[in-house]
């Protein structure tokens, strides 16, 4: 088997170990924007599938799907991709075909994923497929777990998760012990797989991609094309730099963002962003991201809390707001929130929610300037505890459903009520705030879904410079949003103001997401056509 060194060495790689990160991916040539860095295919994978939607095990694909006759729990899209996974799924439908039907229900999508990897072990100790140097599962037994950083209750679950796996294997080689280490490994390593527009599909265990360290200011990132895992350069990386990523959502506070990767991921990052914390410009930035707006609405300062704790003051024309008004307006929007229904359509909310109802406890731009207080919690829940909160969601949405009869507000009255808070967050935030955009982003879904084209556009333009302040020059959101405005702009017959939003949209997204993908084809002929008819417009014009 050809030595994992040499692979990455003819594509201009190098693995480093570093003192505080361990292993690291650095660069032995030069990289430029849109480069492709490194792709990996998934040593094993498992579709984010449920009872409302369920996915080929093969492509990811949803439409003429077809159940396992034999273990009744798999779907795939044709006899094309159940070929190409049979080797595995037949050790794999042969264990959940011994279950009881109403059991398989316990078979999710984390689940399936360990069982994968366990019965893909197999098949390549037993040389009934093959290895490579970039796959194989040494891989994956070095990829760290942080056992040890775990709490009692994480372990607990693990444990019991690890208990199912092992008596759905039956295999005698395989130790609870080992199972539930590789759920720690994959809460921290595995890879949520996205579409060409950011949807969610699955779940995937890329070793060689989990050596790539996080920045919260990245140089390059990692891109799905069905399930190959695709990393782009989106800066100049010269010789001898290391490749980072990002792990988490980078459009947050210093505080939020050290939250999420300390207790994910276990770790303080070191980053340019982050290592400036508590100074002039992390406060400014966090204040923008998750702060009050200043009274005098043609101002766009932001807000510190004042000295005397009356309230914020606004950094660029000095006015005060009180802390009396800002609880007033967050009670007035968990009044109007509270009529929706804690479901996935509300979830964009949630998060600004929690902050207006915690002002007193609010970090570095509700403290004096001059504070260096640094708070530090979680972003993103561990596959365990996410099984055990999607079972609980579902418990709860039906307790509201009983309790709650705005439950039943139909598509026009859940609009009616968004824009309520939108309109009152948009005087209680700053213009740039994330939960502001959330908001938005939650309207522009439920628009479109009404196919109300012209209000849909309009918040899209709302969206849009926020995305270029909050997000590096080439990053997918602001060229897909630009993407959704195109066509939107197409649609009402906006044709030139299509023809800009397009190409904005292909400038950034060639770099992220290549020129080659289906997505991309698309988009750049939607875009010779969008052309096209501007030209044919003019010429008729003019005649």
């Amino acid at each position: 088997m050809e030595d994992l060194g040499n692979v990455l060495a003819e594509r201009g790689l190098t693995v480093a170990n570093h003192p505080q990160k361990g292993r690291s991916l650095r660069t032995t040539k030069d990289f430029n924007p849109g480069d492709v860095i490194l792709s990996q295919e998934p040593y094993v994978c498992a579709p984010k599938n449920s009872n409302a939607e369920w996915r080929c095990d093969g492509c990811f694909a949803s439409t003429n799907l077809k159940k396992c006759s034999g273990c009744q729990v798999v779907w795939y899209c044709g006899s094309s991709c159940q070929k190409l996974e049979w080797k595995l799924h037949r050790l794999e439908c042969g264990a959940l075909a011994k279950l009881e039907k109403d059991k398989r229900k316990s078979v999710t999508p984390s689940i399936r994923l360990m069982i994968k990897l366990f019965l893909r072990k197999k098949l390549q100790t037993d040389k009934i497929i093959p290895t490579t140097a970039t796959d194989n599962y040494s891989l994956v037994e070095v990829l760290v777990s942080h056992m040890k950083e775990i709490d009692e209750k994480q372990l607990v679950l693990y444990a019991q998760m690890a208990n199912l796996v092992s008596w759905i294997l039956q295999l005698s080689d395989v130790n609870i012990k080992e199972i539930a280490e590789n759920f720690s490994k994959l809460a921290c390593n595995a890879h949520t797989i996205c579409d060409s527009e950011l949807r969610p599909l699955g779940t995937g265990v890329y070793p060689v991609i989990s050596i790539i360290n996080h920045s919260c200011l990245p140089n390059a990132i990692l891109i799905f094309e069905g399930r190959s895992a695709v990393v782009r350069a989106i800066q100049p990386i010269p010789k001898g730099d290391e490749v980072t990523i990002t792990y988490i959502e980078t459009a947050a506070s210093t505080v939020t963002r050290q939250k999420a990767l300390k207790e994910q991921y276990f770790f303080v990052c070191t980053c340019p962003r982050c290592i400036k914390v508590g100074q002039r410009d992390d406060i400014e930035e966090s204040a923008i991201l998750e702060g009050y707006r200043c009274r005098d609405e043609r101002c766009n300062g932001f807000l510190l809390r004042d000295s005397d704790d009356k309230g914020f003051i606004c950094q660029q024309c000095g006015i005060l707001r009180s802390k009396e008004e800002v609880k007033k307006i967050s009670t007035e929007v968990k009044a109007i929130s509270d009529k929706l229904p804690k479901s996935a359509s509300s979830v964009s909310i949630l998060f600004s929610l929690f902050l207006m109802t915690n002002v007193s406890q609010f970090s570095p731009f509700y403290l004096s300037s001059n504070s260096n207080h640094i708070p530090t919690a979680k972003h993103k829940d561990s596959l365990s505890v996410v099984l055990v909160q999607l079972y609980s969601s579902r418990l709860l949405h039906r307790d509201q459903k009983r309790l709650n009869p705005y439950l039943n507000l139909d598509n026009q009255e859940i609009i009616s009520v968004y824009k309520m808070i939108e309109r009152l967050q948009r005087n209680l935030f700053h213009p740039f705030s994330v939960s502001l955009i959330q908001t938005r982003e939650q309207l522009i879904k439920l628009l479109m879904e009404a196919e109300d084209w012209r209000e849909a556009l309009y918040y899209c333009g709302l969206t849009i410079p926020v995305y270029l302040k909050v997000y590096p020059k080439f990053h997918p959101l602001p060229g897909l949003q630009y993407y959704t405005s195109g066509k939107l702009e197409w649609l009402l017959g906006d044709t030139n103001d299509a023809v800009q939003s397009l190409s904005n949209a292909v400038d950034i997204l060639r770099i992220t997401h290549g020129t080659n993908t289906p997505f991309m084809k698309e988009l750049i002929m939607k875009l010779e056509e969008a052309r096209a008819e501007a030209a044919y417009n003019l010429s008729s014009t003019n005649e």
